[in-house]
Formats: C-alpha cells, structure tokens, sequence
C-alpha cells in the first residue's frame, strides 16, 4: 500500500459518528472474544519442518476497530505496551485520524448572555490535528496525544492531551489558544515525528529491508545456477566434484567448470559466483550438491506417487551388482495414468545385503510404505527366471502373493524369448558349434587395433569400388563402414548383430585373414595358424549356410524382441505379437526352403565359395544312419537336419515358454480386444482371478455393464475401431464413458498392469553403470538412487522449476544466507 509522505495529504474528513459508537465497539468486542471457538483448525504438516532453533519473525498487527476514538475516554499512549505504540500510532494516523464528530448543537460553556460555543468551522482551519470529545465538551491535539509518551511537564501542555480545552473565548485572535499551541516545542516534535513515521521509504529498517531483498536476490540466482548445473550433469551421468577442486587446477570438476562457464555468458551471474560470492553462501560445496540431488529425487519420487494415486500398479524388481560389487535392487512400477496410459517409472535403487526372497520382499515392502504405497493395490509382478524370484513356494512373487492374492508373477517375455532362443541353438548340434565359431573368427579378425583397422580400410575400398560400378547406392545413413560385433549372453538381440556384422563384413573378413596367412614377417606361426583355420571355417558352405539359416530365424525373433521391450506393451499384445511369430516361423519351414537356398547360393557365387552338389550322398562322421543301406544327400542334411531341425526347435521353444494353455488369466481376457466383448468369459475371468478386487453386487452389475458397452460400441464410431485392449482403455477416458463403465475400466486397468518384460529395470542397470563407473565407485548408496532416479525419469524431473526447487532447499534446514 502505498504511503503518504505528508501528514496533511493524508487526513480525511470522516462520517458523521454517534455518541454510541463506542459502547457498541465495545459490547461487540465483547461478543466476539466470547464467541470464539475453543478448538482451532489443524494446520497442514509441513512437507519439510523447519529448524526449530530457527523463529519466524512475528508480525503484530493492531485492529483499529478496537482503538478509542473519544479522546476523553482514550488510554495514554505512554500505558500502551513498548512493542505496540509504534503500531498504534499508524493504525490512527493511517486509518482514523482526528475524532472530528459534527454535532447539530455543541454544548455552551459560557453564561446565557456571553455564548461560547465549539466552532465546527475550526474543524476545517486545523484539519490534521484538532479533534473534539462529546464527553468533555473540550478539544485535543490528535498528534501530541500520539507521540506523548510520558505526562508533560510543560505548563499548559497537558490541556491538549488529557484535560482537555474549553475556553472558547480564547480562540481567535492574535492570542489564539490554538495558534499558541502550534508554536509549542511538542506539537512541533509531534508533527515532525508524524510525517517521519508516514515516510516508511526513509525508515533505517526497510532501508535494510531493501538492502536483504538485494542480497536475497543474489543468493536465489546463485542457488539457481547451481541447481541447473547439478540437474544438468546428472541428466547427462557426468561425474560432479573434480580430483582438485582448488583454484589453481587446471580441471576443477564438471561442476565449477561449468558453473563458471555459465557466469562467462552472463555480467550478473559472474559478479555473485564462484571468487565473487560470499563465504556463507557459495552453493558448490558438495554437500550442497547432495542436497539439490536428494530434494529434486524426492520431487520426482512423489510426482510418481501421485501419478500412481488409488489406482493398481504391478512391481518389476531385479537385482544387479554396482561398480563396488554392492547388491543393488532396482524397483519399478508400472501403472495406468489418468489419461488410459500404460506408464514405468522407476522409484527407488536399494542396496540389499543379500539375493534371498526374504530380504527382497522386506526392502521392498519398505520402499513402498516409505513413500505411502497401498500394497494391497499390487495387481502384478514382473521379475525374471531365478528361482529366488519366481519359486512356487519360497519365492518373490510367493512372498507377495501371500499377502496380495491378485498379484500374478508374470515372466519377463523378454527374458523367455532370450531363452528360447539360447536352448534351441544348443539343441541343434550344428547351430551350437557354429555360434562357437563365430566367436573365434572374430577374435582373430578383431583381436588388435591394426587388424581392426585393416578391417575397415578392406570394407571401405569395397564400398568405393561397388559406388563405382553403381551396385549400390549413396545416401544418409546407407553403406556405412563398421565392425563385427560380438554376441553376449546377457544382452538381447546381441547373437543377431553379430551374425548380420558378419555377413556384410563377410569379403573383407576374408581379405583380412588372407592378409594374417601371408604376413610371414610380422605374424607369429600361431596367428598365422588361427588365421587359416579361421578362414577354412567361413568358407565352408555348411558354415555360410547356418550363418543365413540364423538371420533367416532370428529375424523373425528380432522385431518380436524389440516389441516386447516397449514400456506401453500390454501382455494380451504381446501374446498375439508371440503367435505372429510362431505362424511366420512355420510358414518359413513349410514354404521357405526354396528362396532361402537361393539367397545362399547368390551369396556363395558372389563370394566364391564351392558349393556341394544336392543330389549327391552326404558322409559325414556326425551323421550316422539307422541303416547302412540308407543313401542321405546334402540336400536331406541341409533341409531336414538343419533347415527343418532348427526351426522346429525354435518353434518347439516359443511353444513351451509361451504357451496360451498355461496362461489361462491371458486367454479369458482376450476377448476385451476383440470387436464384441464376450460377457461370460470376462465375468469368468473376474470371479476366479479378481474376486477380492469386485464384490458380489459390482460382479453381477458388470455383466449388464459388458451388455450396454457391446451395444454402445456398435453403435459408437470412437469405441468401434478399437483394435487392442490398451487402445479400449484410453478410448473411455477420450470418450469420457469411463465413468460409465467403471467396472468394465477397472478389468481392463488390471490386464494392462500385468507386466510384459522387465526391460525398465534393465536400463536403470545400464544408467546404474554409466553412472557409479570405475572413477566413482566410492558413491553412497543414496546418492547413487538419487542419482540414478533423475537420471532415468528426466522427463519428470525437467517439470520442477529452480523456484520450487530452491524453496524446498530453504525449508530444509536453517540457513545462514536468506533466501
């Protein structure tokens, strides 16, 4: 509010008041202490208590409704207490003023013949200080009434303040009464005090108060750079501290580096970071780091618990070892969102001393009640193969189940598949030790930098010759030269990548062991040796055909591996995505077999390598015939025994790993996805898997619910092309009929929570080692969560500006610096 300078700018006339005025103020002040509850509302618990050491400074405020107005009858402001005369003294000055009442008759204080009345008149002389009091019939001097803080001693002076004066003869004149007391000393004190008091600008404390802003401004622009920094590096896994951090090291860390960067493009920053910031209030101590880390994890973590809400949500956990060999446990929820979207976010790391169940389940449990999860609300689990997860008995997902009975463990579908395939290649005897020769022809061809080297230098040259005679094609992205790649158990798809390297490197593969063979100056006899058995291997043609039979196979595989990765994969997608791949692997065996050999034989004529004839008998040591009259040709080894015997093994794996009969949950909700709901099978599914989740009334309303939304889809274009039941759940919240099929909602959120694959939790274990590597392996276990938290779910983490931020900062604990 903005404050008048001078006293005289201020005053207004005020209403007419009555002589009652007062008596009422006082009765209903009365009332109002009497009528004021005896209980007071509960105040909100703060999110982050304060110091208790540290006291907010106390505002108190005078209510000028419960001030005198009659001067009479007014407290001396000396009987005001210390702390409050200030606040008095502005209360009448910015909201009463002068007790300036009109009276249609003021009383007679002379005889009948010499009249001496009070002058209403006078009101308008000496506006912003006379004031009159019906009780006395005597005027007062507003102003040295305020700012008299002990009865005077001046002769005279006291008229004005608590007798009173009412010698009206007086007044007028050159010796006006009135006049007179303008000239005293205290009345001019009292109206330099008065426009002094007015002048808030000139007070010394809002001098200083000004003074604090500046330097609270200063301090909240420095936190703020430092904030973005650490969010920044964390964002990108970049270690924060340095190994010197002294002003005289060349790299003094990420962060200071960059701090200083910042400043460099910025005049204000420059001047308050870093040398220029004061001793208290720097913000790059690591401490401070940790901090800002731990506050915008926490943001992240509960902007994850509202996200969750009351709704089901299903666990993924997996267990992995750090840098420093420390067990880590990686915790992540999946769950429907508001809007109908399958959402994994990853909420917590802990490190466990050991792999067993027991401790699992018990820091799991504390994880989810820390942060006000309903466990009863679990409606999945996603974990992989170990028996320490998935036991029957002693398991994870037993632990779980006995306490959450709609918490169905799911497999990781990536996990089966990484296993089908892995199985079917050692059951095949051919296959098996193909892959194991694979891995040596790339260690030879790769095994130092100057072959890898010789390596790209071949597949350029064959690059530059085939653009030049136009067999292929320039462009963005197209003929690129790269490497063979080794395969890893672990890592899915891996097998793949290597067996494609290896074909499109496949002639300068050659050239580089034609070149070991012939290097008798610098090869040893041992390379050179590796070398031609290496290239006797890749040219074989039973090795060429089982190198195009496994891209031919795990091609198909590839794209299904990539799906079942996706975090917004529901499970009965996934399942069709699985029996996609069984009918196109079987179509490959029963109709393939001719173009697939004419695919390796282009490849063989192009390379050069000799082909056997078909037709001719096939003697091999590792076939043996039931009988000796029995004549089997190449063509019989290459089509049955490999073509056909691969093949049905993967088929044979994915039947067995993925199989409908024994998912029962899965095939009763298949039909939610189809174009007409199939009522009992869903009112089946509810009853036997959902019975705890729907009582008796909801079960029997959702059949009539299923009926109406049959009907409701025929007839509704935006319900008709739903084509998957991830696609019917966000149907009914665009539509806005998910609150008219709650129950048919809630079915379907329990289905899309089953988890698919527990890829979430496998690259929070990447980032996990990108981010606690060999250079920061003395990381506390919750700075590395913390850590790896923002890391992941960076896109929540960006939400929260550095204001939200800092103030979370500022109530964390006390501070030196005001922010």
């Amino acid at each position: 509010m903005r404050k008048p300078k001078t006293i005289d700018s201020f005053f207004k006339r005020k209403d007419l008041e009555t002589h009652n005025e007062n008596e009422n103020s006082k009765r209903q002040k009365t009332t109002t202490s009497e009528s004021q509850p005896q209980e007071q509302e509960v105040q909100p618990q703060q999110e982050h208590p304060v110091n208790e050491n540290q006291q907010e400074p106390s505002v108190i405020e005078v209510d000028p409704n419960k001030l005198e107005r009659d001067p009479a009858k007014r407290k001396p402001m000396w009987e005001h207490p210390a702390n409050l005369k200030e606040e008095v003294r502005r209360a009448y000055l910015t909201s009463l003023g002068p007790y300036q009442i009109e009276l249609e008759e003021y009383e007679n204080k002379g005889t009948e013949e010499h009249t001496r009345r009070f002058q209403y008149g006078w009101f308008g002389i000496y506006k912003n200080w006379l004031e009159y009091s019906p009780t006395t019939h005597s005027a007062y001097c507003f102003l040295c009434y305020l700012f008299s803080d002990k009865p005077s001693v001046t002769h005279g002076h006291d008229a004005f303040t608590l007798k009173g004066f009412d010698s009206w003869k007086r007044v007028g004149g050159k010796k006006c009464a009135f006049l007179k007391h303008l000239s005293t000393k205290q009345h001019k004190n009292a109206l330099v005090y008065s426009e002094n008091l007015m002048n808030q600008e000139a007070h010394i404390e809002n001098i200083l108060l000004k003074q604090d802003e500046e330097q609270r401004k200063k301090n909240r622009l420095r936190l703020k750079a430092s904030v973005d920094v650490v969010r920044w590096l964390t964002f990108q896994a970049c270690a924060l501290r340095g190994h010197d951090e002294s002003t005289s090291s060349k790299n003094r860390g990420n962060f200071l580096e960059l701090l200083e960067l910042l400043g460099s493009y910025s005049d204000e920053l420059s001047k308050i970071i870093l040398g220029n910031a004061p001793y208290n209030a720097k913000y790059t101590s690591s401490e401070i780091q940790k901090e800002i880390l731990r506050i915008i994890a926490i943001k992240v973590r509960k902007y994850i618990r509202s996200e969750v809400g009351d709704s089901y949500y299903c666990v993924m956990v997996d267990e992995s070892r750090d840098e420093a060999k420390n067990e880590q446990m990686a915790i992540v929820l999946r769950f429907i969102d508001a809007e109908g979207i399958i959402q994994e976010r990853l909420l917590d790391l802990v490190h466990v001393k050991d792999t067993l169940s027991a401790t699992l389940k018990s820091s799991l449990w504390k994880v989810l009640l820390q942060y006000q999860f309903d466990v009863y609300k679990i409606c999945g689990q996603g974990y992989d193969g170990a028996s320490n997860m998935r036991g029957e008995w002693n398991g994870l997902q037993a632990l779980v189940r006995s306490e959450c009975a709609s918490a169905y463990y799911v497999h990781c579908f990536a996990h089966r598949l990484q296993l089908a395939l892995v199985g079917a290649a050692k059951d095949v005897i051919p296959v098996n030790q193909f892959f194991t020769n694979l891995v040596f022809v790339i260690n030879v061809v790769c095994g130092s930098s100057k072959r890898h080297d010789e390596l790209e230098k071949q597949k350029s040259d064959e690059i530059r010759k085939l653009l030049e005679l136009g067999e292929i094609s320039s462009g963005k992205g197209l003929n690129q030269v790269g490497t063979l790649r080794r395969a890893g158990d672990t890592r899915w798809g891996s097998h793949y990548d290597s067996v494609v390297s290896l074909i499109d490197m496949f002639a300068a593969t050659n050239l580089v062991l034609e070149g070991i063979m012939d290097d008798i100056d610098h090869a040893t006899s041992t390379q050179r040796a590796d070398a031609d058995v290496a290239y006797n291997m890749i040219q074989s043609y039973e090795f060429v055909f089982i190198l195009h039979l496994i891209k031919e196979v795990m091609g198909e595989t590839e794209s299904l591996s990539l799906e079942l990765q996706k975090k917004s994969q529901d499970i009965l997608n996934a399942m069709d995505l699985v029996s996609s791949t069984k009918v196109s692997l079987n179509n490959i065996r029963n109709e393939g077999w001719d173009s697939f050999l004419d695919e390796v034989t282009y490849f063989c004529k192009r390379h050069k390598i000799q082909m056997p004839d078909m037709n001719a008998q096939y003697i091999s040591t590792r076939y043996r015939p039931r009988k000796k009259d029995l004549h089997v040709t190449f063509e019989h080894y290459y089509r049955v025994d490999l073509f056909i015997a691969t093949l049905d093994k993967h088929l044979d794996e994915l039947n067995s790993r993925f199989s409908d009969q024994s998912m029962e949950l899965l095939s009763l909700s298949s039909s939610l996805a189809s174009k007409e709901i199939d009522v009992d099978q869903i009112c089946l599914l509810v009853e036997k898997y959902y019975s705890q989740d729907f009582n008796e009334q909801e079960r029997i309303q959702l059949r009539h619910q299923l009926r109406l939304f049959n009907v409701d889809k025929a007839q509704n274009p935006r319900l008709s092309g739903i084509s998957a039941i991830s696609d019917l759940c966000r149907s009914l919240v665009k539509t806005q009929k998910r609150e008219t099929y709650f129950l048919l909602d809630r079915v379907v959120r329990l289905i899309l929570t089953l988890p698919v694959s527990t890829a979430t939790t496998e690259r929070g274990f990447s980032a996990m080692k990108r981010i606690k590597n060999r250079l920061r392996n003395k990381m506390s276990d919750e700075y590395l969560a913390n850590s790896l938290v923002i890391n992941v779910e960076r896109e929540i983490a960006e939400k929260f500006d550095q204001d939200c931020i800092i103030d979370e900062f500022k109530n964390l604990k006390g501070r030196r610096a005001e922010l």
